[in-house]
């Protein structure tokens, strides 16, 4: 085999279908958000991101960020290895507490990511308990079916937050049987919640355990920032909560929270656990004052809310092809991957807007789309020129609802 023809065979092959992703060179800067300084053509000018996960701005927050340099100033930029080894710092014990406390739950265990917390938790519960199956949303996130895939589990997917359609696959196994629901609390690519009170109820009645995505949540939803599982009173009902920090709060790492026994058990159990080095005590230290502002942040949620719902009420007295959802991230369908790349170049060349294209396998092909996110940051100045922007573009390529 040729190898390197392989691979640029297969480069070719993405950027013929308009697939071949492309990344802007951006700059952030500390309190100027959403701006950002764009790279290119060997100049640099100033655009308005609306595609981040930073809901909150919290990565920018000067408290956030004095924390993490006054903690890497104390116990240096890295952890030292693995937990096991020699990775376990204090700040990392009072993370795991803390997170565990957020969510009214006994314990929590830190991950270098969101993603590496969905592949290990799931791997190893669904690859340890005896006979389980998987019960698994059809719009989980990738990591949550490489998890799945992992674990070489028996599998069913369910229609996407469709509950008779759960229930019926509940239906066929035996009541005693090992059974995982796994499932997310607000789906990052719609912007829609799953009916989780729903779901926890089958649980119960069908002898199931549930694990949640709240990754898209944490930060914004619940009275004092803990996800969709606090807004619905759920806490207590959900067995496994598995979340971020690279998002409302602004820094980086993941974790789960549940009882004891199961933490323990995939503390001792997860090899995306055991065999990676833990998070750098700064990191934790910063995630930790991150987790005090959200705690005390009802101000900073009113207004995320508030930017949120003024962006919805402008968007639908426009013609634009937006889906509605009861969540804070709002799409904006192309349905075609070298349109939706073309339409973003010109949001960033003649508006300064930058918003990446949202291509398969991300969403499914034919179902591209803008995918449109606002933080407290933003001004309604800021939105009305980007619906501004969007209806001028949309326009030319008569893309609508009708359409």
């Amino acid at each position: 085999m040729h190898y390197d023809n392989f691979f640029a065979t297969y480069l070719q092959h993405l950027k013929s279908e308009g697939r071949y992703r492309v990344f802007v060179n951006l700059e952030r800067m500390v309190g100027k958000a959403p701006l950002a300084l764009w790279h290119h053509d060997q100049i640099v000018e100033e655009v308005v991101v609306w595609c981040s996960n930073d809901y909150l701005a919290l990565s920018q927050n000067p408290e956030v960020v004095e924390a993490m340099v006054a903690a890497a100033q104390t116990y240096g930029s890295g952890s030292g290895g693995t937990r096991n080894i020699s990775g376990t710092s204090h700040p990392h014990v009072k993370l795991e507490q803390a997170i565990a406390n957020f969510h009214r739950k006994e314990a929590g265990l830190l991950f270098s990511s969101g993603y590496v917390a969905n592949e290990a938790a799931i791997s190893t519960l669904a690859s340890n308990l005896p006979g389980c199956i998987v019960l698994s949303d059809e719009k989980n996130h990738a990591s949550m079916i490489q998890g799945i895939r992992n674990s070489r589990a028996e599998k069913y997917i369910f229609r996407h937050n469709d509950l008779a359609d759960l229930e019926a696959k509940l239906k066929q196994l035996p009541q005693t049987q090992p059974k995982l629901i796994v499932f997310t609390a607000v789906y990052s690519m719609d912007g829609d919640r799953a009916p989780a009170a729903e779901i926890c109820a089958l649980a119960k009645q069908y002898n199931a355990l549930t694990f949640i995505d709240e990754v898209h949540a944490v930060g914004m939803y619940g009275a004092s920032g803990a996800g969709l599982s606090e807004l619905l009173g759920i806490q207590d009902q959900v067995d496994i909560i598995q979340g971020n920090f690279a998002k409302g709060f602004g820094v980086i790492g993941g974790y789960i929270t549940g009882n004891k026994n199961l933490v323990d058990f995939v503390r001792s159990a997860a090899s995306g656990f055991i065999f990676t080095t833990s998070m750098p005590p700064a990191t934790a230290v910063a995630i930790l004052k991150s987790m005090e502002l959200i705690e005390n942040g009802q101000k900073l949620r009113a207004q995320f809310w508030q930017q949120v719902n003024y962006f919805k009420q402008q968007i639908a007295k426009t013609d634009l092809p937006y889906r509605e959802s009861q969540g804070h991230i709002v799409p904006v369908v192309v349905g075609d991957a070298a349109l939706c790349k073309e339409i973003c170049d010109r949001l960033l060349y003649e508006d300064k807007i930058y918003i990446q294209p949202i291509n398969y396998p991300t969403v499914p092909v034919g179902q591209e789309r803008l995918r449109i996110t606002i933080t407290p940051a933003h001004t309604r100045d800021h939105i009305d020129q980007l619906l501004t922007a969007l209806q001028r573009v949309y326009a030319d390529y008569k893309l609508s609802k009708a359409a």
